[in-house]
């Protein structure tokens, strides 16, 4: 039995791809959830004021489109790497 597989170039190039691709993914849901935890944030300890709600609600829209573009971006490459 022999453990020593060749591994080509082009299947070392692909892995190291999807792996930076999967990186990607957990850098955009990081942002996500630091931005809509930002806005939850200024919600929670400073509501009294409009300017903090005005503040707050575009930031946490903000962290969840960042997360599903983050979500649509890792599926589409991930389709374009694998042929599917």
């Amino acid at each position: 039995m022999n453990l020593n597989k060749e591994v080509s170039s082009e299947d070392l190039n692909l892995i190291r791809t999807d792996l930076a691709n999967e990186r990607t993914l957990l850098a955009y849901g990081r942002t996500a959830l630091m931005v809509s935890g930002t806005g939850v944030s200024i919600l929670q300890f400073f509501s009294v004021t409009l300017i903090y709600h005005i503040i707050a609600w575009p930031l946490i829209f903000s962290g969840f489109a960042i997360g599903v573009i983050g979500v649509f971006r890792f599926a589409k490459l991930s389709r374009r790497l694998h042929g599917d």
